[in-house]
């Protein structure tokens, strides 16, 4: 991972000299051999590629409007195997007080070859498709018209924004090659932003200097890379997009009218901005306003950690996230006390506020979820959070609490928080923290079967999840209960009944179902032959990257995983001989796995279990990974045979 944080007037001089050999802004003239063009130069096997692709950016020097300016160029080679590239999706912004992105103009075709013609059909603009994404965010989508095999689909957009403080970030690196990509920032120069790098690659092309533009002194930024392979995902990662080159600009400094106005540029910085901010520091100060929602018998509990679960117990009961992300409140601990429903700020800020009401040590704790992608802890930036958690500290000891998943506990979180730092807005200073999820999720497949004389299968199957794990599959299950029970289908293309999935003990998420199946035995003369696991067996090892690992192993949580299987052999049958019994463990002891099988009178118990002792490995460990999963795949896979009598 690198680094480079680029602020005003810090940059090589040379760099100049690199662009005085390149053009940015300026896409090169169609050419009708692209269209012929049969695979990728870059990546032959590429389903398609970016042949052309600007982000420019502009500060208006008479409204302080951020222009945002997309231009791309594609080449399709498999329509079927690019689908994300088919449809043209503009974001635009409103914050429901008078200030909203706008889009200014939009153009967009697909090239076609037609023997020896190049056919152009234009995307009809009123046939787009708008959808609320959230109360902020509106996307409209635009459908691109007779893509085959071979088409270029080229558009070009314009969006103007009030919000120039935070300039979009933009992954460099995407999941196609791309022959051209450059990135353009142009700003007047009394207004000043910090330009952060995030990854491994380097600009072939780059320049930061000050010249006129639009009719003023301006500063301009330009980056332009050539020839970029696609980003190559690896499994067990939190996020990918975290390994991703990227840059993001965000404002540092307006000069303006002899009045210099400094932004946020530490973490301090930060608090300050947030301590009295209407969305976020006003809210949880309203401790006098949430005393009175907290019965008397939390109140008067005496032990402080008991009296903080049961605060965090009212809250859960009483209030509803409304899947809805941000740092700042959404509607107000006003608002939730009346409407019952929030976003994580609007629950977890009024969490802080009983919590200080009740003279519990209570600060919010500003963090990135994992789908947001990583801090970067080396440039200060609001803008690299969009969620909040609470951090209390109660006889000495530091708890984590959010109050969006009606399963956590403290320091039992939902998996999206846990993202390695957070951080901590103490009312007089702000501090970094890591955040370290030890506590283990388990998960365990029970099945009890009977083997019938025909060789049909009959039985109950449970799978059951515990910690982390339960708070995960009953957000799955709550947010599409019929996609999460067939899910139990699809997976192992078995013949389920009716599936009964529910919360035990508050604790627990377990879903049971009855089964039956004519095809897990092969019945051979006087011989059944099965896996004793049935349906559970791993058919392959997960761990199975052929090139060196580049990233972290990620499992976000401890974990154990366990399966138990018990088979009833019908009457008249013997076992002829049972797989082999196996034991692994790595010399640290991260890793374990065991495979037990064994007869107990007319049954067979199996148990394969593995166990994994930290939520993250350096990468170094990814061969024993891959050992050890080869060993589960192995024994997996063993088979047995029943004999008549």
């Amino acid at each position: 991972m690198r680094n480079i944080i680029i602020l005003f007037a810090v940059f090589c001089m040379s760099t100049a000299l690199f662009a005085q050999e390149q053009k940015f802004l300026k896409m090169p003239k169609f050419n009708k051999d692209d269209l012929k063009k049969e695979k990728s130069e870059i990546e032959p096997k590429a389903p398609a590629e970016i042949l052309y692709r600007s982000i420019h950016f502009r500060i208006d020097n008479n409204t302080g409007n951020l222009i945002k300016e997309y231009t791309y160029r594609v080449k399709i080679y498999d329509k079927d195997k690019s689908e994300d590239w088919h449809n043209l999706e503009v974001s635009l912004y409103d914050n429901n007080s008078g200030d909203r992105e706008v889009l200014l103009n939009m153009n967009a075709l697909v090239y076609n070859l037609e023997g020896d013609n190049v056919v152009e059909s234009k995307v009809d603009k009123s046939s787009k498709f708008r959808s609320k994404e959230n109360k902020y965010r509106t996307v409209n989508k635009y459908a691109f018209p007779a893509i085959k095999n071979g088409s270029i689909l080229e558009y070009h957009y314009e969006v103007s924004s009030p919000f120039g403080y935070e300039i979009p970030l933009i992954y460099i690196e995407l999941d196609i090659p791309s022959v051209y990509t450059e990135y353009v920032l142009d700003s007047p120069i009394q207004v000043s932003y910090n330009v952060d790098f995030t990854g491994s690659l380097v600009p072939k092309y780059q320049t930061v200097k000050e010249e006129i533009m639009y009719g003023s002194q301006y500063k301009t930024y330009r980056f332009a890379y050539n020839n970029l392979k696609s980003f190559k995902t690896e499994k067990f990662v939190k996020n990918n997009d975290n390994y991703r080159t990227k840059i993001r600009a965000e404002l540092h400094s307006t000069y303006i009218g002899n009045n210099l106005k400094v932004y946020t540029s530490t973490w301090e910085d930060i608090r300050k901005k947030l301590w009295d901010h209407e969305d976020f520091g006003s809210q949880y100060k309203k401790d006098r306003l949430v005393k009175d929602l907290l019965p008397a018998a939390i109140l008067d509990e005496k032990n402080n950690l008991t009296r903080a679960n049961k605060i965090l117990e009212f809250v859960k009961t009483n209030f509803t996230w409304n899947q809805n992300n941000g740092i700042y409140a959404e509607n107000g601990v006003r608002d939730l006390i009346k409407n019952k429903t929030g976003n994580d700020s609007d629950l977890n800020l009024m969490l802080t506020a009983m919590f200080r009401s009740a003279n519990i040590t209570a600060y919010p704790i500003l963090i990135s979820t994992v789908r947001n992608g990583s801090v970067n802890l080396t440039f200060p930036n609001l803008g690299n959070f969009n969620y909040v958690i609470v951090g209390a500290e109660i006889n000495k000891v530091f708890y984590l609490f959010d109050a969006t998943s009606k399963q956590s506990q403290a320091n039992l979180l939902p998996s999206r928080v846990w993202n390695d730092n957070g951080l901590l807005m103490k009312d007089d200073k702000a501090e970094i923290i890591s955040l370290t999820n030890i506590y283990i999720g388990h998960n365990s497949h029970t099945v009890k079967a009977k083997i019938n004389p025909d060789g049909t299968v009959s039985g109950a199957y449970q799978d059951q999840d515990e910690g982390m794990f339960a708070m995960n599959a009953k957000e799955n299950f709550d947010e599409n209960p019929d996609k999460y029970k067939k899910q139990y289908k699809e997976n192992f293309s078995v013949d389920f009944g009716s599936v009964n999935s529910r919360v035990i003990n508050e604790e627990e998420f377990r879903s049971t179902m009855a089964f039956t199946s004519n095809n897990m035995i092969d019945v051979i003369g006087k011989k059944m032959i099965l896996n004793p696991l049935l349906f559970l067996q791993q058919t392959k090892n997960d761990f199975d990257q052929q090139d060196e690992r580049k990233y972290r192993i990620d499992f976000i949580s401890p974990m154990s995983k366990t399966k138990i299987v018990e088979i009833e052999i019908p009457e008249g049958y013997d076992v002829a001989e049972l797989p082999k019994n196996k034991k692994i463990v790595t010399e640290d002891k991260e890793i374990s796995y065991s495979y037990t099988i064994e007869k107990k009178d007319n049954k067979i118990l199996t148990v394969s279990e593995y166990n994994i002792a930290s939520g993250n490995y350096p990468k170094e460990y990814y061969p024993a990974f891959k050992q050890i999963w080869k060993v589960i795949s192995d024994c997996e896979s063993q088979v047995m045979s029943l004999i008549k009598k």
